[in-house]
């Protein structure tokens, strides 16, 4: 069965676009154009990704990312204005995996829903000779479920949150980049340097967990050089 995407614009030019090129990759495409409709989609439908817009006429990008993550930890991609920083920092912040800025490249959004969705399957559907629950300091996580708990406390994580979270437990003690970090979970790195993903999503993870970021107690920066946990 094909993936099903969910593509949310109230530019129908840009959206019939994206729409061409995901179908001829496979994927089946729901197309909305503004957030009730999205809404509605979203509750008939058992989607793998959604590509939402900031600016949209009725509900805005943002709302509509918050609502999805309360119920779901599929991938969403977000689309920004060119030059508005703040609103992917946001985005990031209230759940989403991935951004791209307007104007964008067709083929690079369809490889980046490559990658969110390979990255998902990946770290959701379980690894193969590999041990699938981590435990380290009441720090607990389940790669089969897709479950973590922190001293028997549930976090509810996204997808990229849980992935980042995933590789730093599996190499403790060890520094772990940015830039590798982000290839290990996009298995990309045309794009690595010209973002703060990576940054954004250590400071979500810490304030779910309620780790200070002067002194944590699991993720810790190594300034110059990454991010590690130890215990």
């Amino acid at each position: 069965m094909s993936e099903k995407i969910l593509i949310v614009d109230d530019e129908r030019e840009i959206t019939d676009l994206v729409a061409l090129y995901l179908r001829n990759e496979g994927y089946q495409v729901f197309q909305c154009y503004s957030g009730q409709e999205a809404l509605e989609v979203v509750e008939k439908e058992q989607l793998d990704l959604a590509i939402l817009d900031v600016m949209l006429p009725d509900i805005n990008g943002f709302e509509l990312c918050t609502g999805i993550r309360e119920q779901y930890t599929w991938p969403v991609i977000m689309l920004t204005a060119k030059g508005e920083e703040m609103d992917k920092i946001t985005g990031l912040t209230l759940g989403a995996d991935d951004y791209m800025t307007k104007p964008f490249l067709p083929l690079e959004l369809v490889a980046r829903v490559k990658a969110q969705l390979r990255r998902y399957k990946r770290y959701n559907g379980g690894m193969e000779n590999d041990d699938n629950v981590i435990s380290i300091s009441g720090l607990v996580l389940n790669n089969k479920t897709h479950e973590c708990t922190l001293n028997e406390r549930p976090l509810n994580l996204t997808p990229t949150e849980f992935s980042i979270l995933w590789i730093l437990c599996r190499r403790r003690g060890e520094v772990v980049s940015a830039e590798e970090l982000f290839y290990l979970i996009w298995q990309d790195e045309y794009y690595v340097k010209s973002n703060n993903t990576i940054t954004v999503h250590i400071r979500h993870l810490r304030e779910k967990m309620g780790d200070s970021f002067e002194n944590p107690k699991y993720i810790k920066t190594v300034w110059g050089c990454g991010y590690k946990i130890e215990g």
